[in-house]
């Protein structure tokens, strides 16, 4: 019996672990584009979760983790290899603390702290995807971001278990030492936050909801914004002088205006387009193919670049 094979008969034996074999992942993808896996592995066991690790990592077989998809694009082909999710979606509170597991939807966790009148939290309403997610990327929004309150995070190295405080984190702007290696699996995290007002939080979160939801329609094929915003600071001044002083937002551009200052508005490929009313918006219309955005991505970059010299980054991350 080969290593793989004795691999994939442990897996198949660890109690709370889900295999199915053949998933196709643009079912577990906000753009709903990606052909199959080997398997997906799944559970909301931290055990299972562990004990999975421990047999992949000491295994010759190819694999990789997901979170809730919200910002993966996988590749037409799929992923020729084991895929491993986990989806444990805990949030607790003691007093201005809050621990929660990875899986958790970062809006449910917005929705927590407001309901038990726990502030720091409610600008990020409605941003979608996971808990583990927007620690691994540093999310925030209208002022927030996620890393301003963490307090430790929990994670896995192979089947080792190891906690950071804040610091050891290494944020920067969608930025993580989580990022950087790629390997460590976020299970949980605890967040230090500030007594506040229930009422007032959730009328902030339900306005700045509704602001996103009409930019980002919840059941569109997307994955929010495409691109990163752009640091004012790391502007070459020839650029950052052509910005006018009106879009600038807590010294950041949006890499929306630069789009639409080379005309993404409405670009197509295929099924893939850019939104015409929002030029860092870029949607499946259904039944697209992920060559197609690729493509569309690519162009743009490219437009940008010859306009202004810079290279956008995508905050999507890929799997093929």
């Amino acid at each position: 019996m080969t290593l793989a094979l004795a691999a994939l008969e442990r897996l198949q034996t660890i109690p709370d672990l889900t295999v199915r074999p053949g998933a196709l992942l643009q079912n577990y993808t906000r753009f709903r584009l990606g052909g199959p896996c080997q398997a997906l592995l799944s559970t909301t066991s931290e055990a299972a979760y562990l004990s999975a690790l421990a047999v992949l990592t000491g295994s010759d077989l190819t694999w990789t983790t997901i979170g809730g998809g919200t910002n993966l694009i996988v590749s037409d082909a799929g992923y020729p290899g084991l895929v491993l999710q986990y989806s444990a979606a805990g949030i607790t509170a003691d007093g201005p603390g809050v621990r929660v597991e990875a899986g958790a939807e970062l809006n449910d966790l917005v929705d927590f702290a407001n309901a038990h009148g726990l502030a720091g939290l409610e600008a990020m309403a409605g941003i979608p995807g996971w808990v583990g997610a927007a620690i691994y990327g540093n999310a925030g929004a209208y002022g927030q971001s996620i890393a301003e309150r963490i307090d430790w995070v929990r994670f896995a190295v192979g089947a080792e278990v190891r906690q950071f405080n804040r610091e050891e984190c290494e944020f920067r702007y969608r930025e993580s030492i989580f990022k950087r290696n790629k390997s460590w699996q976020i299970l949980s995290t605890g967040l230090r936050l500030e007594r506040g007002n229930s009422a007032s939080q959730a009328d902030k979160s339900a306005s700045i909801r509704a602001t996103r939801d009409a930019k980002f329609p919840p059941a569109m094929q997307c994955a929010g914004s495409i691109f990163k915003n752009l640091l004012l600071r790391e502007l070459p001044p020839a650029v950052a002088a052509q910005v006018p002083a009106s879009v600038i937002r807590e010294g950041k551009i949006p890499a929306g205006w630069f789009l639409e200052e080379v005309g993404a508005k409405g670009f197509a490929v295929g099924a893939i387009s850019v939104a015409d009313f929002h030029a860092n918006l870029v949607y499946n219309s259904g039944g697209g193919v992920t060559a197609d955005l690729l493509t569309l991505l690519n162009e743009l970059k490219r437009r940008v670049f010859d306009r202004f010299g810079l290279v956008i980054e995508e905050e999507v991350q890929y799997l093929s």
